[in-house]
Formats: structure tokens, sequence, C-alpha cells
């Protein structure tokens, strides 16, 4: 006997699968980010495009997504599993470096962000309280499409990306008390009393003190009986157990999914099973961040935007102007260039995701009217379409503006790229210069690059190869010979500017001999793990040198100062790459666990996937 089965139960599913398999080889050929096509599918095939023809057209429903809400609960672990792999490549110490750009420059960018929307607002919503939501939420810009278009470009590690992912970490954090303060107006619920507030920040704060406590105590250990079971399978569902369990306890107390997940992603970055559980989790995210884009999608309206083409285009126009303009002058006293500032406001201009939950609430609150908020939905959805373009457009604005930095004709001489086996320098202060010292010394040619066009004059005029560039653009290293280079050193004297450069340089050269500068031991290991062959701490290299002088000045034989000395920087280098060395033993051992069972024919050794990069 036949089994009926309902097909409409599978459409769904088999939709967006079908939609998966065309947009992304299509838009990677035509070399444009698959967010848009994402985005157009949802515009395309949901229920204000094609979605509209069903009354009188049944069988175009077998080509719609018919359910929107069951769609947003499961799109909204895209940006669920995003944060929760953001969290995996950060960690505590580093999250504790951008605290000022988090707590600093967010705050100030949500808050004069909403003051400057919500008293454009306040006109059109005839209400404070009404204005101020709005200005709260399109002051929110996109996590789930600014992180994926920075990754894609590979800036995250960049001035701009920093800046931008800090405020928008700033920006999920806020989202749980705005929510809150919209419940407290909504008058169709009981009335928030002082106890109600208390107790619902009790309960946040408790979940966040239960996630980072059991996570400190229980991930490690669990990871280690399920690893040991050498199951990829369980690994895998354990990986989803973790991200579920922490997104719903953060939900539950009034938090944000996302922000749950961040921490948990935080706690694991600590273990050594941070690049298997990323590993594991990537094509997860991918499929979930692909459901989000098409639900965002299948919110606009373009009918309604038919009808006010000119006013609607205006609002979000203004939106992303206002924005970029407060974002553009903020981002100056916060250490930014005028480039990076530039680049940070055109990705932080657009709304975001939390935007549409919030006017979203905020109309079920009866604050703000339910015609305005549809316009303004499709405001937000606009401009969030816009963000792979404004992306695109503040790289090359970016580039722009440094290249139009007055130079003198000297400093404006591009390099040269057809010396083989020679050194890249990348800064040329007083540490570059004596590197390329000794290297003049030895007989070793070297090219230098700083991004000062007064030194680059002056050492030019006196015959030295220095260059004026930023060793953190791919294109640039390209143009300096890095292809055929001998080693590159890292002389730069800020964090962020060595990982810039590294990781620019790794990205071109897998094999190339990468030293580098750093201020301390923590930031020695960082590189290490970034992918450095030796980072010379500051701290560690004088205290060295104190030794070094002490020892021969009070008459210890200079043999054996200079001995002990080079035993005991090699024992510092020992240390700072051991942690660097565990988490790939783990990242090889979970590799290796995956291959049994499979013919020796079809996988290669774990040298030879070491050797292919694959590890």
């Amino acid at each position: 006997m036949a089994v009926s089965i309902d097909l409409h139960a599978y459409q769904e599913p088999i939709l967006f699968l079908a939609t998966a398999a065309i947009v992304v080889p299509v838009f990677h050929r035509l070399r444009i980010s698959p967010v848009l096509g994402f985005l157009g599918a949802g515009a395309l095939l949901g229920p204000y495009g094609l979605g509209r023809l069903v009354p009188n057209h049944p069988w175009v429903d077998w080509l719609t997504f018919t359910n929107p809400e069951g769609t947003s609960h499961l799109a909204e672990f895209g940006v669920v599993f995003l944060l929760f792999t953001i969290g995996i490549e950060l960690s505590w110490q580093r999250l504790r470096t951008l605290r000022r750009l988090v707590f600093g420059f967010g705050t100030l960018q949500v808050f004069l962000c909403a003051l400057a929307i919500g008293i454009l607002a306040l006109n059109l919503i005839g209400s404070i309280t009404g204005a101020a939501i709005v200005g709260l939420g399109l002051a929110l810009s996109s996590t789930a499409i600014v992180i994926p278009v920075l990754a894609e470009q590979r800036r995250l590690n960049t001035a701009a990306g920093r800046a931008s992912f800090s405020a928008l970490l700033f920006q999920d954090l806020a989202v749980a008390p705005i929510l809150f303060t919209i419940a407290v107006f909504d008058t169709g619920q009981p009335e928030v009393t002082m106890s109600s507030f208390s107790w619902a920040l009790f309960q946040a704060a408790l979940a966040l003190a239960v996630i980072v406590g059991l996570g400190r105590v229980v991930l490690r250990p669990f990871f280690q009986l399920v690893s040991a079971t050498k199951s990829p399978e369980l690994f895998m569902a354990a990986c989803l157990l973790v991200v579920m369990v922490t997104s719903l306890i953060a939900a539950v107390s009034g938090l944000s999914m996302a922000l749950g997940a961040f921490i948990a992603g935080i706690l694991l970055s600590e273990t050594e099973y941070k690049r298997a559980v990323d590993v594991t989790i990537q094509p997860f995210k991918g499929l979930l961040l692909g459901v989000f884009f098409v639900s965002v999608g299948m919110s606009l309206d373009l009918f309604r935007f038919l009808e006010a083409p000119l006013a609607i285009l205006g609002l979000a126009t203004l939106v992303i102007v206002v924005k970029g303009v407060i974002i553009f002058a903020l981002a100056r006293p916060f250490g930014l260039s005028a480039a990076d500032s530039a680049e940070t406001s055109l990705l932080l201009g657009p709304g975001g995701e939390f935007a549409l939950v919030i006017l979203g609430s905020a109309m079920v609150a009866g604050l703000v009217p339910i015609g305005i908020g549809q316009m303004l939905l499709l405001v937000t959805t606009l401009t969030m379409v816009a963000i792979p373009l404004l992306a695109r457009l503040g790289l090359r604005l970016s580039r722009r503006i440094s290249e139009r930095r007055p130079l003198d004709a000297v400093a404006a001489v591009p390099p040269p790229s057809d010396e083989v086996g020679r050194v890249i320098i990348a800064g040329y202060g007083r540490v570059g210069q004596l590197i390329a010292e000794m290297l003049e010394r030895h007989k070793v040619p070297f090219l230098a690059v700083d991004m000062d066009p007064a030194r680059v004059a002056a050492e030019r005029k006196a015959g030295k190869p220095v260059y004026y560039g930023d060793a953190s653009y791919p294109e640039f290293l390209r143009a300096c010979g890095i292809d055929r280079a001998l080693a590159l050193v890292v002389t730069l004297d800020t964090r962020t500017s060595v990982e810039a450069v590294v990781g620019a340089a790794r990205q071109e050269r897998s094999d190339i001999t990468i030293v580098a500068r750093a201020r301390d031991a923590k930031h020695a290991a960082q590189l290490y793990e970034l992918g450095v062959d030796d980072a010379v701490p500051e701290t560690i290299e004088a205290s060295l040198q104190l030794s070094e002088a002490v020892l021969a000045d009070i008459g210890v034989p200079m043999g054996l100062v200079i001995a002990s000395i080079h035993e005991r920087r090699d024992e510092f280098r020992t240390i700072l790459k051991a942690s660097n060395r565990i988490r790939d033993a783990s990242r090889i051992e979970f590799r290796a666990r995956r291959t049994v069972g499979k013919p020796s024919t079809a996988t290669p050794t774990l040298n030879e996937q070491a050797a292919q990069g694959e590890l």
C-alpha cells in the first residue's frame, strides 16, 4: 500500500536548495556577492513577488515561498551561526583589546545616529517615543551582511574591518535593551514595574553567568569525550548542540540568540578544538545565512516601492547619508584615517536585520503607525540590499583617498618587481633602518615600504630602496615582487597594522618566511597563530639585552653570556609557539580521525595534507 506524501511539506526546502544551486555558481562566476542573489530571489519568489499571482494561478504556489514566518525562524539561526563563528575567531584577550572601539566607538555611534534619525523622524511619527524607537532601530547596521562581505574581501583585519566589527558587536549587545524598552511602552501588555524591570535584568545577567561559567567548566571535557569516540557525526552533533543550547538560553533570558552563540564561540576559541569546530560549523552557517538573506528579500514589497519610488529612495539615501556622516566624523577621534573612516561609514550607514525586528515589534506595540512602519521596513531592506555595492564603493574610495595624499615626486616612485631574491621590509622607522643596515652589511638586497611620504622621500634622496605604499594590500605586495622575495620583515609599531600585513602576505604566498615585530609575548603568540615564522617581542628582547649588559659588566665571560642569552631566547620562542602547535595538532588529529576507514589510495597522508595547505 502506497504511503501518501504531502509534497507541500517539502516544497520550500526544495525551492531554497534549487535557488542556492542557481544563485551561488552564477553570481560566483559573475564575481558578484551571492548576497544580492539571495535577496533578489527572496523578493522575486516571496509573497510580494510571484506570490501575488497565486490566487489567479494556483500552480505558481509551487514556485513561491509562502510561509514567511516559518522561514524567518529558521533564518534567525543564520545570524546565530555567523556570530558563533566570529566568536571562535576571537578570544577574551582580543576582545579586551577591542573594548575601546566596542564600548567607545560603538556606544557613541548608536547614540548619535539614533538621536539624529529620531529628530528627523519626529514629524513623521508624531510621538517622541515612536521617533526614539525608529531612531534606535535605524541606527543599527547589518551584521549578517557586512561581516560576510568583509570576509569575502579579506578585510576583517584592516582598521575599517575592526572598527565595523566592533560597532556591530555593540549593536548586537544593544538589541535586547531596545526590545525590552518597546515592551515597557507597549500599552497592550501588563504594566512594567521596577520589580519586573529588575527581574528582567537579573535574568539577563544570570543567563550570561550560566553561559560563561558552564562553558568554562563543561566545554573542554565535553569535547574531549566526544572526540574520544572518533566519530565525526557525533562531533558535528555536539557542535550543533552547543550552538543551539547557548543561543536558546540567551533568548529565554531576554537577550538575543546571536549574543549567546557569540559568547559560546569565544569560550571555544580558548580550547584546542577551536579549528575543528569552525570547520564543522561552516557549511551550516553558509546555508542558514542564505535562508536569512532570502527571508529579508521576501519582506521587500516592490509594489509598495512603485507607489512612491522617489520618497522611499530618498528616505533610504537620507538614512545612509546621515549615519555615514556621523560615523565618518566619529571614527576620526578613534584613530582611523580618512580612508578607513570613509570605508567604515559606507559599511555601517545602511540599516540592519535587527532594525526589521525592532520596527516590527514597535508596530505590534502600537508605537509606530502600520503604514509608516511598512514603509520604513522597505527603506531598511533597500539599504541592506545596497551594502555589497557600498562595500565595493568604500574600498575604492578608501584607496583613492590614500592615493590622493600629497606625495613628493621622489616618494611617488612605484616599487620595482624585477629583482629576484630580496627581502621586503614593511616599515622603515628606526627598527626597519637597522635591519636594512644589517642586510647591506651581508650584501642581501632588500626593498623597504613605508606610509610616511616625508620619510620615503628623504630616504630615496639618500639612495635607499624605499617606496611609499601600504603593505596590507595584496596588490601592493604583488607589485613589490612578493612572489619571488626571500623573506618579509614587518617592523610596524601597531598591533593591527602588523597583523594586517601578515594576513595579506600569507594570503599571497604561504611559503614565504615572515619575521614580525611584536609588542609583547601575548602579541607574539597571536602572530605565530597568524602564521609568522618568527615573532620578536619588544619586552622580551629588551630584557635579554639588559641581562646581557649586566652579566658582562659584572665580569661573567662574554662567551657564556652570549650562549645563555641565545638559549633563553630559544626557550621563549618555544613557549610562544607551544599554544599554536597544540591547536594545530588538535586540528590534524581531528582531520585524521575523519579519514579513518577510507581507502589509503584515496586519502593523502597527514604530511601530504599539510604540504597542500589543507590542515
